[in-house]
């Protein structure tokens, strides 16, 4: 994360996550959402051009989560709608604010 602000409110207010524990550590951040933690560092010089950082997250109720995020406007990335992909898992993407590529996926 370049900003520790921005990235705990996109993933607060734009995804439902919740801030993890109590203590404010300087330069990091702890985010969970049903029994998911992200951790994040700061890494201010981060060139979100160049980011190729990406999490898979696994969830139980896929389509209406994705629901979600549309009517709440988070953009889908361009190549990650739902769908089911060869591999068996039904998926979408998106960025965050770092363009750290976030991709969602429930088994079938």
């Amino acid at each position: 994360m370049r900003n520790k602000k921005v990235t705990r409110e996109f993933y607060s207010y734009r995804l439902g996550f919740k801030e993890f524990g109590h203590a404010d550590f300087e330069g990091y951040l702890m985010m969970e959402k049903d029994q998911i933690q992200i951790h994040f560092f700061e890494f201010k010089e981060l060139d979100p051009n160049e980011n190729y950082g990406q999490v898979y997250i696994r969830t139980d109720n896929i389509e209406e989560f994705y629901k979600s995020l549309l009517e709440k406007q988070i953009e889908i990335h361009p190549n990650g709608k739902l769908e089911i992909k060869p591999w068996g898992q039904k998926e979408f993407s998106i960025l965050d604010p770092d363009k750290n590529l976030l991709t969602f996926g429930q088994n079938l």
